[in-house]
């Protein structure tokens, strides 16, 4: 059945920011190319979850919001001309008689390919809700899962339950806008970088750690109030507000791609330095993979897209170059 459909040297699965990168080096390597995205627009978590947050790790970019490095990252992308597909689950994985690699999704479409490259982030994201029993009433209205659009909270008193990087840059982010802003965290000590946590507690954001949300109440259609707990000492506090955002992470799972029969660690794929799984032609980027040293950030992923690249060039042809020329150097960049 495979001759019967277009195979591609390398399939990429998953059109996140290090996805879209890694078909740009792809399109380097003059290897031929599509990416398979869930979701109906690539970008990934940073589109769905981080619009208007402003990533400041990027080597050259002092800093960007995530909707404009997705824009650029999907120009760049653009340049080889890589086909990408939608709306698709990749679940099934077959190796061929010929070695040719295909891949169902859950709608029944295969994929035909010679290797591929899981840029799946770590699968597929699924809010973890407010455990409430009004929690449904007010989703959507004003208590909120993400901080999409930060001039809606111009002038508003917000609340912030959470204590992981992304509820410590939304306080930074919406500290200078809004009338003030309360962070709740079950912990005393926040995650993400040490600078992040610093800026917030020096800033006018009102940190209550180690705080818990125990009530929501409300008229039926926004909440008004809220009630803190003390998780140590049981103390209550009654705080009105104008928004609550719940930031208690994402429930993620590779899903059938765990069935493939990769090496897994801690719900991530297993890697060598080369970026290859346990699976001949099968390579790993990003947030799906794991390795000693391994770097979690976008910046890492955008080294490792490139190496899982040159490794798949180097499974199709052994004596190709051991990577790409600088894009400095290559015909169709070049500046006449």
């Amino acid at each position: 059945m495979a001759d019967k459909q277009e195979i591609y040297d390398v399939t990429i699965i998953g059109g996140g920011p290090v996805g879209l990168f890694t078909a740009f080096y792809c399109g380097l390597r003059e290897l031929k190319t599509k990416v398979v995205e869930f979701l109906p627009k690539p970008g990934g978590k940073v589109s769905m979850f981080f619009p208007e947050k402003i990533i400041r790790d990027i080597g050259g970019i002092p800093g960007i919001a995530g909707a404009q490095l997705i824009e650029q990252l999907k120009e760049q992308a653009a340049t080889f001309d890589p086909d990408f597909v939608f709306n698709q689950r990749i679940t099934g994985f077959k190796r061929l008689d010929d070695g040719t690699i295909e891949l169902t999704a859950a709608t029944g479409e295969t994929h035909y390919t010679r290797t591929v490259i899981l840029a799946c982030g770590m699968g597929t994201l699924e809010v973890n809700e407010l455990n409430h029993h009004d929690a449904s009433a007010y989703a959507g209205k004003n208590l909120r899962y993400t901080a999409e659009k930060l001039a809606e909270f111009q002038g508003k008193h917000v609340v912030i339950s959470g204590g992981g990087d992304s509820a410590v840059d939304w306080a930074n982010e919406l500290e200078p806008l809004a009338a003030s802003v309360t962070i709740l965290h079950r912990r005393e000590e926040f995650g993400g970088l040490e600078s992040a946590v610093t800026k917030m507690k020096q800033s006018s954001v009102r940190v209550l750690a180690p705080y818990s949300l125990q009530h929501i109440s409300g008229n039926g259609d926004i909440i008004e109030s809220i009630t803190a707990v003390h998780t140590e000492t049981g103390a209550q506090e009654v705080i009105e507000i104008d928004e609550l955002i719940i930031n208690h992470g994402f429930t993620i799972d590779l899903g059938p791609i765990k069935e493939w029969g990769l090496d897994t660690e801690d719900g991530r794929i297993k890697a060598d330095r080369h970026m290859r799984t346990n699976l001949p032609g099968v390579f790993v980027a990003g947030d799906a993979a794991s390795y000693e040293s391994k770097l979690k950030l976008i910046a890492g992923g955008f080294t490792e897209g490139p190496t899982a690249v040159n490794s798949a060039k180097a499974y199709l042809d052994p004596h190709a170059e051991k990577m790409a020329m600088y894009s400095t150097h290559h015909k169709k960049l070049v500046v006449q």
